[in-house]
């Protein structure tokens, strides 16, 4: 089967290169991009056919369209006469809905939305996926296979999207955030710039893994680390004084209305 992956900016790319660390073979995979020196650099790169969207469209049996949400629109029209019934086009577009692409293209295309996020740029993405209303497992399957070349993949509710773009979509941001103020702070507290960030970021890495690996709750791994009357305690009562959990709270649930905002066009 022939993979097509329209737009070619970091997450095509980052698509398209984890697929072939995967195994899939690079006459399978086609890429759709206008600009000449960037189809020259990706095929130089990978070995990979670059085409114009439209023939890439004609060529596959699955589509991966990662374009910008606004862009969206212009490139359904242009691929849509190209496309047939039984293809699967699958759309890393923030907020575009399956019935928004469905409506665009012809009757029996099955469209699958995925909501991928930027640390698949080192493999360790997670990406979800919705069904629209022409897909079958068989489908499902061929998406998973496609995310799962850049890190973890799950299955959801396409009503839950906003909710995932809210948390695993725009989370690196905020974990950035975070990661960015702890290391200012220890710069005031007197350490080198170079010596607090290795510190944050083996802290952060690390916790994260002892999450993956031990299965144990959060508030489990906390409690571990916070001694009654101790520095930790110390530490925690002021998040708590500064409502930095509702803080989180609001942030998320501001991300998830804008998502929906999005999606319908505003």
């Amino acid at each position: 089967m022939t993979t097509a992956i329209l737009g070619a900016g970091v997450m095509g790319e980052t698509l398209l290169s984890g697929l072939v660390r995967a195994g899939r073979r690079v006459d399978h995979l086609v890429v759709g991009e206008k600009r000449r020196e960037r189809a020259q650099e990706l095929e130089e790169r990978y070995g990979v056919a670059v085409l114009s969207n439209a023939e890439a469209a004609r060529k596959a049996e699955t589509v991966a369209i990662v374009v910008k949400p606004q862009d969206m629109g212009d490139l359904l029209a242009e691929i849509a006469p190209e496309l047939r019934p039984g293809q699967l086009v699958v759309s890393l577009a923030a907020g575009i809905t399956t019935a928004f692409i469905e409506s665009r293209v012809p009757e029996g295309v099955a469209v699958v939305r995925v909501m991928p996020n930027t640390p698949a740029l080192v493999d360790e993405g997670m990406a979800t996926i919705s069904p629209g209303s022409h897909c079958d497992d068989r489908h499902l399957a061929e998406a998973e296979a496609l995310m799962a070349s850049v890190g973890r993949v799950l299955r959801v509710p396409e009503r839950q999207q906003d909710a995932v773009t809210a948390i695993s979509g725009s989370g690196p941001a905020y974990l950035f955030f975070v990661i960015e103020s702890m290391i200012e702070a220890g710069v005031h507290l007197g350490l080198p710039r170079a010596t607090a960030t290795e510190l944050v970021v083996q802290t952060v890495v690390g916790s994260a893994k002892m999450i993956r690996e031990t299965g144990d709750h959060p508030v489990v791994l906390r409690e571990q680390v916070t001694s009654p009357g101790g520095t930790t305690a110390a530490a925690l009562r002021e998040l708590e004084v500064h409502k930095v959990r509702a803080a989180f709270l609001a942030a998320l649930e501001a991300a998830r209305d804008r998502s929906r905002e999005l999606a319908e066009g505003q």
